[in-house]
Formats: structure tokens, sequence, C-alpha cells
């Protein structure tokens, strides 16, 4: 059922270290971000990233954060490790390079399975172009074809989630799109890929979000929701609902409608405006449970579907607009 599980950005539990931790000296470490994290009511479970959360003892990792009553939905690939990554993972020119992407990867994945985490995401944000003429065109999208596809196979039990994004860092995403990502998907064709959608990467992908995630459930699996919030202009990562609560209402009426039942997970970066994470989180879990009380009143009232069929937005709104304020439309 949507709404029992709720996952969150553990970073954004490095905000105000020193307010939080006042004898702490550097940076918080993953297990003190984890125990803050934890202090958020209704929170569930929590993403990491590999390499940078997971030590040499992915198990240990994982038992910590466990003890601290919090459960670990998946993880999720950063490239940094070599500063060639900046030129690409999986469609990098240099074959070496390209190989380290993917031999990481796989034991990221190995991490994962360790851990008892069912499913991968990969952000391949360094894959992408900046110049006219830099890149062979059909080479670079054979090459992220290619890197995926290895990657799938290494461990067909494994779920690995595509989250796209249009640009940043790379001027160009070779992935930057819901459409362009099932397109790489249908190419593979492996069985444990999917689709990981951000709300604010929509956005400013010239997404409507909800039309995004109709596309993902019809032609592959919907296998992570972020849901944040922005000015569609960059990856703002402002709190859910913030500015496009209609469009996040639709949203979540939609991937409830598609079936997803897994976390919710929120890529907000409260760090970036020193809000106290754990309010913020706290927040966002209570927006979105009064959205699924919404699109509940939504599923209730016999018009919407009427209104749709006859894309009548007046009625449509109206609907939503009560959902939203806890009323259902007159008969």
């Amino acid at each position: 059922m949507l709404g029992r599980r709720f996952a969150t950005r553990i970073n954004s539990f490095a905000s105000n270290a020193s307010e939080y931790w006042p004898t702490l000296t550097g940076k918080p470490s993953l297990i003190q971000m984890v125990q803050r994290a934890a202090t958020v009511d209704g929170l569930t479970e929590l993403d990491l990233n590999y390499p940078d959360h997971i030590g040499d003892n992915p198990v240990e990792t994982a038992r910590a954060v466990r003890d601290c009553g919090l459960a670990i939905s998946g993880l999720a690939m950063r490239y940094y490790t070599n500063p060639g990554f900046k030129r690409g993972a999986f469609t990098n020119p240099d074959a070496t390079v390209r190989r380290e992407a993917i031999d990481l990867t796989k034991r990221g994945i190995d991490a994962a399975r360790a851990m008892g985490a069912p499913m991968m995401t990969l952000w391949l944000g360094q894959d992408g172009y900046d110049y006219a003429f830099q890149c062979d065109y059909p080479a670079l999208w054979a090459a992220e074809i290619e890197g995926i596809a290895e990657v799938a196979a290494h461990d067909p039990d494994c779920m690995i989630s595509i989250e796209y994004k249009p640009n940043e860092p790379r001027s160009y995403s070779v992935l930057p799109d819901a459409t362009t990502t099932l397109l790489a998907i249908k190419e593979v064709g492996a069985a444990n890929l999917g689709v990981t959608i951000d709300f604010a990467h929509a956005l400013y992908a010239n997404e409507q979000p909800a039309f995004a995630a109709a596309l993902i459930l019809r032609h592959s699996k919907l296998l992570g929701l972020h849901l944040n919030d922005g000015y569609a202009k960059r990856d703002d990562g402002l709190m859910v609902g913030a500015v496009h609560e209609q469009a996040t209402l639709e949203l979540l009426r939609e991937v409830h409608r598609g079936g997803f039942d897994g976390a919710i997970y929120f890529d907000t970066f409260p760090d970036a405006s020193g809000l106290d994470p754990v309010a913020e989180c706290g927040a966002n879990i209570r927006t979105v449970k009064r959205m699924l009380a919404a699109v509940a009143r939504m599923e209730g009232d016999n018009r919407l579907a009427t209104a749709q069929g006859q894309q009548d937005p007046v009625v449509a709104q109206e609907i939503a607009r009560l959902a939203l304020a806890g009323a259902t439309a007159a008969a």
C-alpha cells in the first residue's frame, strides 16, 4: 500500500551539524546521521550511496543502520572516486576508466545484495556532453547501452533503476528524460531494469511528472519515486508540494493507480538552506500523507472519470482542489 514506506536522503542530516552535535569536530559520521534521521516520526528507511556511505564491510554497515530502527531500501551509485569520471562513467572515452566505472557498479550491486537491499539506482549524470561536435552520438549511445546491459546482467535478481536527469553536471545528459530512458531500457531488454522518477528532474526536463510516470508504468517498471519540488530550472530540492502542489497530487494519484507500492523517497536539500532536516523530513511525510488522503477522496468521486473523459479542466480542477481541502465535489 502506497504511503506506508518513507525514505530520505541521508546527507541532509549533516545540516546544522554544530548545533546538533556541539562538541563535534569535522563532519558527522554515517551512523551519527542515521541516528539523527531515526528521530523523524514516520521515516522507515534510507537509501545509501555507493561507495560513499559503504565501508569495507557492507554487512556491518547494514546492521548498524537497522540497529537504529531503519531499513535500507536500496543503494545509489556515485561516480566521484576517479577524477576521470568527470568525462563520463559508462561513456568515458578512455576504455580503462569506462571499465572502472562498470566494475565499480558491479561491486555496488554486490554490496547491495550483501546488505539485503533489493535495488541499485543508477544516476548516470556524468554520461553526456557539453559541446557541439564533442561526441560521436551513435558511439556514445552504444557505450551507455553496453554499460547498462553489463551491470544489469551481473545479478539478475537485483533490480536496477535508472534515474534520469536532463543535465548537471554535464550540459546534456545521455538519459535526460523518461522517453529516452525507456528507449534505452527497451534496447537493453533486461527484466530487472526500471526507472526512478524524480519530481524536480521531470520538471526541468519539461515533463508533466504524472504523464512521465504513466509512460514508465506502461512501457517498463516504476522502481523509484523521488519527491521534492522546485522552479523547473534546476535541481532545487525544495520541500514536497512547495511550488507544484497539484502536479505532485496528480503524480501520486497516477503512481497509486499504476500499483506502485515502494518507498517514497524525499530527495530534498534542507542542508542547502540551513533547515532543520528532522523537521523538514517530518513535514514532507505529513504533506504526502495528506495528499494520499486527497487521492483516496478523488478516487471516491465518480465525477472525476467523467470530467477526464471529456477533458474538462474546470470540473477536474474543482475536484482536485476540494480533495486537497478535505471535501468531495457535490453530486
